[in-house]
């Protein structure tokens, strides 16, 4: 294993439209030396063409039948001869100096495991917005993603802690495998500057996640059981205020004009129906 390496891990489907910027992001960075694995999770003839087209330029491209994100990021980072490796979706980008501070960072502090940055979120429409992660120690993510999905870490932490869980194929993978990771000490470190490009896509993964939200929840809420106990009284908490901000949001809700016009509207049909049974 190379330690001065860094390994960009691609999994791709079909995204012919994106790919190459993707590549070129891993391509570009100030930081050398670099290695670039895409993996094509089953992609159409479309996106197979565009691979085929710029493999020359990449390190490994490696073809498999679709089996989900954390089958190919698995598959691509235990193809990887770095000791750092940075995860990226086929249709996002990072800007060029990403690695170069991301490796400073981690390799002055053992205790940084995951390396992360601001994002700009680019939107369909045209409109972009700045997310800014908080990062933190395993506590921080108990009940949300604190890292963006495409960070860096090292190689060895990925193996002991087991990789990216393969069962996960509907989204939260990501989130579910920084737990893990963090599980064994360390914290996540933001970069406070804007490094790294997403795009929200009506169809993407974290929009498909978040319809299976609860299901989701549930398995790393199961998963993770001990976790949560060790948390009890920050579990408590966090429900109560998912409890109370929805309790507030009702009564707003009453206290609307389009509500108070609906309510007196079917008040006389609510009588007759009284006078009927």
């Amino acid at each position: 294993m190379n330690k001065g390496l860094i390994s960009f891990v691609i999994p791709c489907y079909n995204d012919a439209q994106y790919i190459d910027q993707a590549v070129n992001s891993a391509l570009n960075q100030t930081y050398s030396p670099i290695e670039v694995i895409v993996v094509d999770d089953g992609s159409n003839t479309e996106t197979k063409a565009i691979l085929k087209s710029i493999e020359p330029k990449i390190t490994k491209l490696i073809t498999q039948e679709n089996k989900g994100q954390s089958t190919a990021r698995n598959v691509g980072i235990k193809e990887a001869k770095g000791n750092y490796i940075v995860t990226l979706d086929s249709d996002d980008f990072f800007e060029p100096t990403f690695c170069d501070e991301a490796i400073k960072l981690i390799n002055n502090n053992m205790q940084i495991k995951i390396v992360t940055c601001n994002t700009t979120i680019l939107y369909d429409e045209g409109m972009t917005e700045l997310y800014i992660p908080n990062g933190g120690e395993v506590q921080s993510f108990i009940f949300n993603n604190c890292a963006l999905g495409s960070s860096l870490f090292k190689k060895e932490d990925w193996e002991s802690c087991g990789g990216y869980d393969e069962t996960m194929r509907k989204g939260f993978e990501d989130w579910e495998f920084y737990i893990r990771i963090l599980q064994q000490g360390g914290y996540a470190k933001v970069i406070p500057n804007t490094l790294f490009n997403y795009r929200r896509r009506a169809n993407s993964t974290t929009a498909r996640a978040n319809k299976n939200k609860y299901e989701l929840l549930n398995y790393i809420y199961t998963k993770h059981k001990e976790l949560y106990i060790q948390n009890y009284e920050q579990l408590i908490s966090h429900f109560l205020n998912s409890i109370k901000r929805e309790e507030i949001e009702k009564i707003k809700n009453t206290q609307r004009i389009e509500f108070k016009i609906g309510k007196a509207l079917l008040r006389p049909f609510r009588f007759i129906k009284a006078l009927m049974k």
